[in-house]
C-alpha cells in the first residue's frame, strides 16, 4: 500500500516505515503529524484518485529529527572581468517516518 501526498508544495510517493525529509514544519522529535492533502491512495489492486484530494485520505507520521541539508555552492564568474562571486545556502528540512495510510 502507498500514497502520494503533498507537503511544502512538493509530491511524495511514501509507504509505512519510509523515513523521508520533507520542508521544515518547526516541529520537535517525537510528535506526530497527519497529512490531510492525500492525492492519490493504492492498495491492492484498487488505486483512489483524488480531485485534487482524495476523501477521507490520511497519512500519519512521526518527526524524527530536524536539520539542515548539506551546503550547495553558487559561483557566479565573468571571464576576463576580474568577477568572482561566490554564495552558498543549506536547506532545513524535518525527517519524518511514516507510521499509517488510510483512504
Amino acid at each position: 500500500m502507498y500514497a502520494v501526498i503533498q507537503t511544502g508544495g512538493k509530491q511524495y510517493r511514501v509507504e509505512e516505515g519510509v523515513t523521508l525529509k520533507i520542508e521544515k514544519l518547526g516541529l520537535s522529535a517525537g510528535d506526530s503529524l497527519q497529512f490531510d492533502q492525500v492525492l492519490m491512495v493504492q492498495s491492492g489492486d484498487t488505486v483512489k484518485i483524488g480531485t485534487p484530494f482524495v476523501e477521507g485520505g490520511t497519512v500519519t507520521a512521526t518527526v524524527m529529527a530536524e536539520g539542515r541539508h548539506k551546503k550547495v555552492k553558487i559561483i557566479k564568474f565573468k571571464r576576463r572581468k576580474h568577477h568572482m562571486k561566490q554564495m552558498g545556502h543549506r536547506q532545513s528540512y524535518t525527517e519524518i517516518r511514516i507510521t499509517g495510510i488510510s483512504g
